[in-house]
């Protein structure tokens, strides 16, 4: 067992500031600003995530358009990609600048246009490239910087699907001793926090749909690492759907992330916070109704339409608010179709709250 507060490593920033035990993943088209200040309303306890940006984006492109974010987003963290040492510590320090709460590396995402730029899961690939990034990044922040991973990879290109197929299924001992060298090698470079996506990556040849669906789940490799590295703080991100799947994961890791689920049911997050104020001792626990959360995008709405906004921007983040739930489908009509007539303004969503009861 490594224990890494003895060793001479940098120490973690912040990272013990961070409420982290329910966090919402960074979702490539989905966790813009809009879809996180929707989501902030189911939990006030959530650690929000951006989209992942990537340095040269930040350090090129419109900086003021892409993190721009709501006060009311608090605690959000940056997600960046890239595999520039240089270039990501200096997007960093403007990210920490622009009041983000943590910096996050994004070294877990396997799309072919993530793999093509060198970034992405392909960096646990390169260990030392990944710790000279942490290290260049902490010195620039004062904020805690993570790292978001998958438990190993896989390359895609060289076999057919069944091969590829076998390939994930397998978790050998050298499997588990190159996953525990580079969050050895992250954490003497001041990374507190580990996010792991308990799934090995393919890099090539799968879609980023069957990269979440081919390869298995291996929560049991990532207890392996919270017992291995004691010190530091594991975030589980995987296959999590529910709140009772995710206060079961609890029981022994630091915090539970959800992805996809969050986004197309949001209420499990308001179902999740509920039950963790009850186990806190909370006796009357308060839930935002349907109309209520509807009142606030609109409010939202209508600040945003009068800078210029387009309410389908915002709308379309909302569509499982009733998930499962008796109107859902005239719901989704309303929001999907009024948002995009002529003129369509914060009333709308006024308009829904006749079906939410």
């Amino acid at each position: 067992m490594l224990s890494l507060a003895k060793s001479g490593v940098f120490p973690g920033k912040n990272a013990e500031k961070i409420d982290r035990r329910v966090s919402v993943a960074p979702m490539m088209d989905w966790t813009d600003r809009h879809c996180r200040f929707f989501l902030r309303g189911f939990s006030p306890n959530l650690l929000l995530y951006t989209e992942m940006i990537t340095a040269q984006a930040i350090l090129r492109g419109d900086r003021e358009r892409l993190l721009r974010f709501d006060p009311a987003e608090h605690p959000v963290a940056l997600q960046l990609g890239g595999s520039d040492p240089a270039q990501l510590a200096e997007a960093a320090r403007i990210g920490a600048q622009a009041g983000y709460d943590e910096i996050n590396l994004n070294c877990g995402c396997p799309s072919d246009k993530v793999r093509d730029g060198a970034f992405g899961a392909c960096l646990m690939r390169d260990p030392p490239r990944v710790a000279e990034a942490v290290v260049r990044m902490c010195a620039e922040v004062e904020v805690p910087v993570t790292v978001k991973m998958r438990i190993g990879t896989v390359d895609g290109t060289t076999g057919d699907r069944a091969t590829i197929a076998r390939e994930t299924q397998e978790f050998s001992e050298t499997d588990y001793d190159a996953l525990r060298g580079f969050v050895a090698g992250i954490a003497r470079a001041g990374c507190m926090v580990m996010i792991v996506h308990a799934r090995k990556a393919v890099l090539g040849g799968l879609s980023p749909k069957d990269n979440r669906e081919i390869p298995p789940l291996r929560y049991d490799v990532v207890q392996r690492l919270r017992k291995d590295f004691p010190d530091q703080q594991f975030i589980l991100n995987g296959g999590l759907r529910t709140a009772a799947q995710s206060l079961s994961a609890l029981e022994w890791c630091d915090g539970v992330m959800l992805g996809r689920e969050a986004y197309h049911r949001p209420e499990v997050l308001a179902e999740l916070d509920a039950q963790l104020q009850r186990r806190a001792g909370v006796a009357n626990v308060l839930t935002p109704s349907n109309s209520e959360m509807l009142e606030r995008m609109a409010a939202y709405a209508e600040r945003e339409l009068a800078a210029g906004e387009r309410l389908s921007a915002i709308t379309r983040h909302m569509l499982g608010l009733l998930a499962g739930r008796p109107g859902a489908r005239e719901y989704r009509r309303l929001l999907s179709e009024g948002a995009r007539e002529p003129g369509a303004d914060a009333s709308l969503l006024r308009r829904a709250q006749a079906l939410v009861g």
